[in-house]
């Protein structure tokens, strides 16, 4: 059994959590999860056995609750989710700005005994895997490992960093775990991290789950490099209504999708394109179904100037949720096999922005051969 404890009990996770529990039961397909039924864990070997949060609209609720109030999906909800309550979680200002109230347990008792209370209720739990689903928050990289474990014990980490340092002292400490961060905060792609993980005995993947737009983009451009065709420019925008738009009106948590989405077009082009690949708006009523326009305009053969228009929505967190429901479990398989730090091949995949530090992003086409290779699994196609 994979025990997962989530942190971040907004859509995505809500998604990962009803679709897992309909999965387990027949009652939906496997759409969306990319492995499907290949791997030696099934989702019957997953169960979610704690989620946190710091909205005190969520706090102490079960996550049937939320689900009857928030799940748009068909059929009804699974029963066993009344057993599953939202837990107070980490705050340190990640919701700062939002129209939410919210409140951390440190910010009702010492940030330490906070900090391990938590721990705490992992080991109770035997928690293998730790998901980060919280909403985007200003993160820049520590870099020194040293410098690391100092704002730690200081408090002077921000929400997503103190969990990911979090599930590294619990590896340490009592159980191989994995942390796998599905949002923009450098964490895979921060050397400190990666060598905290490697000492840990632990996992981290990361970083920022690549959904919607952003592969299709990556395949698009290597179709544009295979073909030699030269990339004038490209346009790429999403409008949605949900949470992380909300957030993402604000700059300084707006610039970290910008990161993790436009560092693709120089490592597959081989050159920089002009470019403007970012979320670039909230409209409410458009809720989770996001809508998504791009531009690429290129020079072909002769130098005659073609151009490239795609129009889409999707629906946002389901997309994300189906890739975690491949994610925890290869999460287990990376510590079955003892390969601590991060693995570039899942990442590669899964994320906008693979760590460590300095890989290179290729088309999801490249990096879904790298991730059978190292799975060794043969695509039944060929």
């Amino acid at each position: 059994m994979i025990k997962v404890a989530i942190v971040g009990q907004g859509l995505v996770a809500l998604h990962f959590e009803v679709g897992l529990e309909k999965l387990k039961r027949n009652e939906i397909s496997d759409y969306g999860v990319p492995l499907r039924n290949w791997l030696p864990y099934k989702y019957s070997d997953i169960e979610v056995v704690s989620a946190y949060d710091v909205d005190e609209s969520k706090v102490g609720r079960t996550i049937y609750e939320l689900a009857k109030q928030y799940y748009e999906g068909n059929g009804p909800i699974p029963g066993t989710l009344k057993d599953l309550i939202v837990k107070r979680g980490i705050h340190l200002n990640s919701l700062k700005g939002l129209p939410f109230k919210a409140r951390g347990r440190e910010e009702l008792m010492d940030y330490e005994k906070a900090v391990w209370e938590i721990i705490d209720e992992w080991r109770s739990l035997g928690v293998d895997v730790v998901v980060n689903t919280m909403t985007t928050e200003p993160v820049e990289p520590v870099g020194n490992i040293n410098e690391l474990h100092e704002r730690f014990r200081a408090a002077g980490l921000t929400a997503s960093q103190t969990y990911a340092y979090m599930t590294a002292l619990y590896s340490s400490k009592y159980k191989n775990a994995v942390f796998v961060n599905a949002i923009p905060s450098p964490i895979a792609n921060d050397p400190a991290f990666v060598e905290l993980y490697k000492i840990s005995r632990g996992v981290v993947f990361g970083d920022d789950g690549s959904t919607g737009a952003t592969p299709l983009t990556a395949d698009l451009l290597e179709h544009m490099y295979e073909r030699n065709r030269k990339v004038i420019d490209i346009a790429q925008f999403n409008i949605g209504g949900n949470t992380d738009f909300l957030a993402l009106n604000l700059p300084e948590r707006n610039i970290m999708k910008k990161k993790t989405k436009s560092a693709l077009v120089s490592d597959i082009l081989g050159y920089e394109a002009p470019n403007y690949i970012r979320p670039t708006g909230y409209l409410e009523p458009l809720g989770d179904k996001k809508f998504v326009a791009m531009i690429i305009e290129y020079y072909s053969f002769g130098e005659f100037k073609d151009e490239l228009y795609v129009v889409w929505r999707i629906n946002d967190s389901p997309a994300l949720a189906g890739l975690l429901v491949d994610l925890v479990r290869l999460g287990k398989i990376a510590l079955d096999r003892e390969t601590y730090g991060t693995v570039y091949e899942v990442n590669a995949f899964y994320t906008k922005k693979p760590g460590p530090s300095g890989s290179r992003i290729v088309s999801k086409f490249k990096a879904y051969e790298l991730l059978l290779n190292w799975l060794g699994i043969k695509d039944p196609r060929m």
